[in-house]
């Protein structure tokens, strides 16, 4: 198939695994058809931004609309805003910014254009999150949602990565892995405590963690080939 005619084996094989777990779990636990779409889509969108593609985004659309309704009928108001309300349209905003930045030095296939986050950067995103976090668990339990502090601070991260990644900053992956981390444990528990069978959720955040890993190094290799690329260029413009 000519979409992932510049796939990596890694990347066949992880969308693969995880694939087929969806699938057994669809049908042995009875998972809902509406947890299986989204976990589907949205494993293809974050391998798609692992990998640099604009593609990405068309799939967010359907993952955020359909993971926003499933995590309200679980009580993670959090997690349903964030999808619902940032997420949802942000997949818009991000397909128009992401074509204005394509690169001009084509790298492992990939699309767009990447950048660092220096130590201001760092102080910035840091002290955001932690008072972000605070905040929202506040409103977060003055509506009764469950599992807050968890909630509160998968949400708060979660913003930040994704306007690093409409930003196109390799660091983006290092806020993903934590807030991947954060929403596995969230779903642990609330699956354990409500008797839910979206398992498909746990499966699709498991993915989402291997991929930020994924996508952190690769996009620490695009970052490097583009900024070598362009070195070369500028020198050899200025040596004629």
């Amino acid at each position: 198939m000519v979409m992932f005619k510049d796939w990596t084996l890694f990347e066949k094989v992880w969308l693969g695994v995880f694939t087929l777990v969806n699938i057994y779990l669809f049908f042995a636990f009875k998972d809902s058809l509406l947890g299986f779409i989204s976990s589907i889509t949205g494993m293809l969108c974050v391998v798609l931004v692992a990998k640099g593609k604009i593609s990405n985004y068309y799939f967010g659309i359907v993952q955020t609309s359909s993971y926003a309704y499933i995590a309200y009928t679980y009580g993670l108001y959090g997690e349903s805003m964030l999808n619902a309300l940032f997420y949802f349209p942000i997949q818009f905003i991000g397909i128009y910014l992401w074509k204005k930045n394509l690169t001009k030095v084509q790298t492992i296939g990939e699309d767009v254009s990447v950048k660092r986050l220096d130590q201001k950067g760092w102080i910035y995103v840091i002290g955001t999150a932690v008072v972000g976090s605070i905040a929202y668990a506040y409103l977060l339990n003055a509506i009764g949602g469950q599992q807050v502090r968890l909630d509160s601070a998968a949400v708060v991260l979660s913003v930040i990565a994704q306007i690093l990644m409409l930003k196109r900053f390799a660091e983006q992956w290092v806020l993903w892995i934590m807030v991947n981390g954060l929403t596995i444990v969230l779903w642990v528990i609330v699956l354990l405590q409500t008797g839910g069978n979206d398992w498909a959720m746990l499966v699709m955040w498991s993915a989402f963690l291997v991929n930020s890993i994924y996508g952190y190094v690769n996009w620490l290799k695009m970052h490097k080939q583009q900024h070598n690329i362009q070195g070369e260029a500028y020198e050899l413009r200025h040596s004629n």
